[in-house]
């Protein structure tokens, strides 16, 4: 029988977190404004001293975000959530909020650019001590974690490579050093990876990818414990003012409503897409959480409930040859994003991971045929014929997908 106190996933992406205003309506409100009114001047003065709950202006607090944080807190399982204007944003909240001069933080060495450029040129130049670690290595994080640490900041699946990190590991040894442990969870999403039950203590989202899905708005989340957001978290936030506008706040909100179908839908492509690509002559290495060839499969598949939606390879020949191939794209579109309905490839070497530096490309093993594809809501069969016709202009015989069940 069911339980209506505590629903399931994909009712909460419909019904969690709505604040019905007396219009009744049946879709969230939009309230675009930016500031609110007191019925006299004692109530804001309450109201400043947080002595009454009352909205006071949008970049501390506003309707409609309010009503996108409560769903996501509730589909992630998380006492608090904060939204962010982007997931950047989300991630530099996160760390600076809750460190200081003389701290050190130990992260991953796969992580998205942006996310590689703080911690190692933004976090020292505020005087803390950033260290890299293979992130399937576990001697190199007990070893970094031997000391005293304020922070760990990972991303599993990574971006683009889709390493996987032991969560559950990485958090017995963070907690025994003392560190908060921060993973960016945007690769897996809240459907397919559950990051609080395997130890982390915050979690980060670029709402932009999956959450809309759409690729309408930019969005990003902050998600941890109540004692956390409102003491450590929530007084940066409100300072520096990296607030969600109500309108993409909304728009997320209607794409959260389909998230599930979506997602479930493109997983089961890629793999399909994936394993056609690990069948190609023409391809070098394919990298895919679920498949066999993946070195980290077994605990790809502990912590997460399907393989995702990114599918990485190797195209030989290098970059011209990935350029010849993405060039050849009939139905795949070149765009940096992911987790749209449209399929998008990016060159990660000159694109999302250029400014890292060749050395860094080379240990993470970013070489210039890869390719990293964001698989959409396409038709399964039209994106195999689309890859195979490109890979057939670097001079590779296609092999057909007709072995591979999922493509029927």
């Amino acid at each position: 029988m069911s339980d209506a106190s505590n629903p399931r996933i994909a009712t909460q992406l419909i019904h969690a977190g709505r604040i019905r205003t007396n219009m009744d309506e049946t879709s969230e409100a939009m309230f675009l404004t930016s500031g609110f009114v007191y019925d006299n001047a004692e109530l804001a003065e309450a109201v400043f001293a947080n002595e009454v709950s009352h909205y006071q202006y949008s970049r501390f607090a506003n309707p409609t975000v309010t009503m996108l944080e409560q769903k996501l807190a509730a589909i992630e399982g998380a006492e608090v959530c904060r939204c962010t204007a982007t997931g950047m944003a989300a991630v530099h909240g996160a760390m600076l909020c809750a460190l200081k001069a003389g701290d050190r933080v130990v992260a991953a060495r796969a992580l998205f650019g942006s996310c590689h450029w703080i911690v190692s040129t933004l976090l020292p130049q505020y005087g803390i001590e950033a260290v890299f670690v293979d992130g399937a290595d576990m001697a190199a994080w007990a070893e970094a974690l031997s000391k005293p640490t304020a922070m760990v900041l990972l991303e599993t699946p990574s971006n683009p490579m889709l390493d996987i990190v032991d969560l559950q590991a990485v958090a017995d040894l963070a907690h025994a050093a003392g560190a908060l442990v921060v993973v960016d969870n945007v690769f897996a999403t809240p459907l397919l990876q559950r990051p609080f039950a395997f130890g982390a203590d915050v979690v980060v989202y670029s709402a932009t990818k999956h959450m809309d899905g759409q690729g309408r708005v930019l969005g990003g989340a902050v998600l941890g414990p109540k004692k956390w957001m409102e003491e450590v978290f929530q007084p940066f936030f409100r300072n520096t003012g990296p607030a969600l506008s109500p309108f993409n706040a909304w728009v997320i909100l209607k794409g959260l409503e389909t998230m599930g179908l979506r997602v479930a839908a493109q997983s089961a492509s890629a793999e399909a897409v994936a394993r056609f690509l690990a069948a190609q002559p023409g391809v070098a290495r394919v990298f895919y959480p679920t498949l066999e060839s993946h070195p980290q499969r077994s605990l790809a598949v502990a912590q997460m409930s399907a393989g995702g939606t990114l599918v990485t390879f190797e195209v030989k020949g290098g970059k011209a040859a990935a350029f010849r191939v993405m060039n050849a794209f009939k139905v795949i579109t070149i765009s940096n994003n992911l987790g749209d309905t449209k399929s998008l490839a990016t060159h990660p070497a000159t694109t999302t991971h250029m400014r890292i530096g060749a050395e860094e490309r080379a240990r993470l093993g970013i070489g210039d045929g890869v390719i990293r594809l964001s698989v959409g809501l396409e038709d399964v069969r039209d994106l195999t014929e689309d890859l195979a016709g490109a890979l057939a202009l670097i001079g590779c015989d296609p092999v057909d997908g007709a072995n591979f069940p999922a493509l029927g």
